[in-house]
């Protein structure tokens, strides 16, 4: 009979053998609602990215200008949360609910007061942040609003993060993937009315006047923003009163973080949110190092960069599990089965991205062209794709073997790693070789920067020094 996985897990924090089978099928079990709640993620991007790319290349380039910073941002978010959701894994390995109950309490004071922090400094850098970039005088005013909307709405996105990734934690995968894919469909209708102005419509002879704020950019911030309040809002009614390890509702506790929790979730955090900047600010500098390449060149930059990450989020959704089983397995001090599910999860993200690349190197000229209708953009988009396609299995080891780091609480070397693979070839490569080759030049230090971490995180994963953390 096959096995729900919530009992999977039960066999963990009890002590229980599993088999080869068994663990492929909980991995699996966790995997692939995590993949699609990262996809709908990026689903999300991309929906803001086609519906602003239909209004024109100025509009794209906004956004595209931007976007790397507004990564940084949500990286920080998510570095917050994980922080707490990380030791919520290991005290319901060890089956203590009570413990992880406590966490979770303190958890959503501290990162609500960090995301007023950042939401307060995204706001007072928005005027200032498109200049800083080298935005074209034409895109800075819309950049600018799209960036102050976005940093406004942090506080819901992470209590979305939180609530979240704390429901992953505790094995329950199902509910944060069907909210995504709930959160992707709101922003649609969102976008819809609030992107375009008020049209004429013609069905089968009937004509009639479809409203619209037409806000343009101004909207797709606003509809992306509204999705994400509503979402949070469920999950973190959910996870309040329905989840069974970590529902809140009938137990009185404090909501006031205590020094060792927080030590512990800057112990987790601090190192993954200097990753989170080490890897945006890179991205902030390629930004720059774009930026002289012309208006076409920076919305190409951001379209592939979105498109990419349909083949390139499904390693995330796996990392997303590898954190749950490997931060479960280690607080059941259960070594061996840490190390088994380190190994399957990594393997299984390279071979699920090696898949998705081939489709990613086919189908670039759709996935591109659903984003624009200018051929200038287009072609130089599907470039970058398409050798960014053979990168794509190195780039799993690496988002995998973070995901296992990241539940052994192993956290600084991989930030380290990160950083001297980013700083040291990708854009040492990108600045050299972008004014000869334009685009395609930065894209293929991409590529080659990406095989070489996917390289250092595989040796590091395979001499086990992570699990001698505690």
């Amino acid at each position: 009979m096959k096995m729900r996985s919530d009992a999977l897990l039960a066999m963990i924090r009890d002590g229980k053998p599993m088999t080869l089978s068994q663990q492929l099928r909980l991995t699996v079990q966790l995997s692939v609602p995590a993949i699609i709640a990262q996809l709908s993620s990026i689903v999300m991007q991309y929906i803001d990215a086609a519906m602003v790319g239909s209004l024109g290349a100025e509009e794209s380039a906004a956004i595209g200008l931007v976007s790397t910073t507004t990564w940084l941002f949500w990286g920080l978010c998510v570095a917050a949360a994980t922080g707490f959701s990380v030791q919520v894994a290991h005290r319901i390995g060890a089956g203590d609910m009570r413990g992880a109950r406590v966490i979770l309490r303190q958890s959503v004071t501290a990162t609500l007061c960090f995301s007023l922090l950042l939401a307060s400094i995204g706001a007072t850098i928005s005027s200032a942040l498109p200049e800083w970039l080298g935005g074209d005088v034409s895109i800075r005013h819309d950049a600018s609003l799209y960036f102050l909307i976005f940093s406004l709405f942090l506080p819901a996105l992470q209590m979305n993060f939180l609530a979240g990734g704390m429901l992953r934690c505790s094995g329950n995968m199902r509910v944060p993937s069907l909210l995504g894919v709930v959160m992707c469909v709101l922003d649609v209708i969102f976008n819809f009315f609030l992107i375009f102005p008020s049209r004429e419509w013609n069905i089968a002879g009937f004509f009639f006047t479809m409203p619209g704020a037409g806000l343009g950019v101004k909207g797709a911030a606003l509809g992306t923003a509204a999705a994400e309040v509503v979402v949070a809002t469920i999950l973190l009614r959910y996870l309040w009163t329905r989840s069974a390890e970590l529902r809140l509702t009938g137990e009185r506790g404090s909501f006031r973080p205590v020094l060792n929790t927080l030590k512990k979730a800057l112990h987790i955090g601090l190192p993954m949110g200097i990753e989170h900047i080490v890897i945006c600010g890179a991205q902030i500098m390629t930004t720059v190092i774009v930026a002289p390449l012309g208006i076409f060149a920076i919305a190409a930059n951001s379209f592939a960069i979105t498109a990419e990450s349909l083949c390139y989020m499904p390693g995330y959704g796996i990392a997303d599990a590898a954190t749950t089983l490997v931060g479960q397995s280690l607080g059941a001090k259960r070594r061996e089965l840490t190390r088994s599910f380190a190994h399957m999860t990594v393997f299984m993200g390279m071979v699920v991205m090696g898949i998705m690349r081939v489709f990613m190197y086919l189908f670039a000229p759709q996935i591109i062209g659903l984003m624009t209708p200018v051929d200038e953009i287009r072609e130089l988009g599907v470039m970058a794709l398409r050798i960014e396609a053979f990168a794509e299995p190195m780039f799993a080891a690496s988002i995998v073997a973070y995901g296992v780091f990241v539940g052994a609480t192993d956290t600084l070397v991989p930030c380290l790693m990160n950083f001297f693979s980013i700083w040291a070839v990708r854009l040492s490569l990108a600045a050299i070789l972008a004014p000869s080759l334009g685009l395609k030049g930065v894209w293929i230090a991409m590529c080659v920067e990406l095989c070489f971490r996917g390289a250092i995180f595989l040796i590091r994963l395979k001499r086990e020094r992570w699990m001698k953390k505690e």
